[in-house]
């Protein structure tokens, strides 16, 4: 029996349509409010403040309508124990109940990933809320992503997983969607980690590795891990020399103040030292909270506090900036 569990897919007040998916050309989030406010009337918040990881009785495979991706992603979780090496006071991850499972079996994982794949290619999957409300255009399949209840390169096989996604990608004829690692970065200089990687870049990827902070004080209020912060930059450095990167990024208040000027200035510093170490960035993902937080004192940037994050973030680094903004867009 194919089991796991589910990101929450982004609700749409937009009719549904039988246009194949796959004619769907993609579209990217910019870092203006008018791209966020794309169509009157919609709203892409609700959605996002359920963040329950099910579908069906899948154990490991879920599907979502990323508001980054601007498409069908479909999330594999290679944590389904909710052990994580972070303790993000953001993490929106339920560990007051039990995990139905604590290990990942690669034969049900690629069985559940196949029949996914069929559920998208058929249109099934948009037969039924909430994917029958998604915008047609954000009903093309754009990646595969290695994200869940806990960081997925601790993984024991997360290699193994990587190769069975590529495997079930090809045989389902969809080999343009992306294969996608959500990470903090923590296990990069693994070897079982770097060999998943070296498979995952010989076609469509993408690699987002999570850094919240500029100082290591920071990073431990932030993050609250044992993982040390320099290891978390020289991981990321080194990674990006070898293969092209996006820097993944949440701001947000604690006790209702936003992140320093200093803190922003020294997160901007980390960047340029890692361009000219080689480090080969694709750009920043700025986000704020979108979902309630474990600790009520961790709350959302307003959108023009983002935008002036992220508008630092570029005139001090040159590099490009995507905002996905919070539950607010006052």
């Amino acid at each position: 029996m194919i089991q796991r569990a589910s990101k929450m897919a982004l609700q749409e007040v937009m009719p549904a349509s039988n246009q194949n998916p796959a004619e769907v050309s993609p579209t990217f989030f910019s870092c203006t409010q008018a791209d966020v406010r794309y169509n009157a009337g919609v709203d892409i918040i609700a959605a996002h403040l359920d963040h329950r990881r099910s579908y069906d009785d899948f154990y490991y495979v879920y599907p979502v309508i990323s508001r980054r991706s601007q498409g069908v992603s479909i999330g594999v979780n290679l944590n389904p124990d909710k052990i994580c090496n972070f303790d993000c006071i953001y993490c929106e991850v339920d560990r007051r109940t039990a995990p139905r499972t604590r290990s990942v079996d690669l034969v049900v994982l690629r069985d559940e990933l196949s029949a996914m794949l069929g559920l998208w290619k058929s249109g099934e999957l948009f037969a039924r809320e909430p994917f029958a409300s998604a915008p047609l255009a954000w009903r093309r399949l754009n990646d595969i992503a290695f994200s869940g209840d806990g960081e997925p390169t601790t993984c024991p096989v997360f290699e193994q997983a990587v190769a069975c996604a590529w495997e079930c990608r090809e045989a389902a004829g969809v080999s343009e969607a992306k294969l996608v690692l959500i990470t903090d970065a923590a296990c990069l200089d693994r070897p079982g980690v770097k060999k998943g990687l070296e498979l995952m870049v010989r076609g469509p990827h993408e690699i987002w590795a999570k850094l919240d902070a500029g100082s290591p004080e920071y990073y431990r209020r932030v993050n609250r891990t044992a993982v040390d912060y320099n290891r978390i930059l020289s991981n990321i450095s080194r990674t990006a020399q070898a293969m092209p990167l996006w820097v993944q990024s949440l701001f947000l208040k604690m006790h209702g103040q936003p992140p320093s000027s200093e803190e922003i200035d020294l997160y901007c510093g980390r960047l340029t030292t890692m361009q000219t170490e080689g480090a080969h960035l694709l750009g920043v993902q700025a986000y704020t909270v979108a979902r309630p937080t474990p600790e009520a004192w961790a709350t959302a940037l307003e959108s023009h506090e983002l935008d002036s994050i992220a508008e630092v973030i570029r005139r001090r680094t040159g590099l490009e900036v995507r905002c996905s903004y919070g539950p607010s867009f006052n």
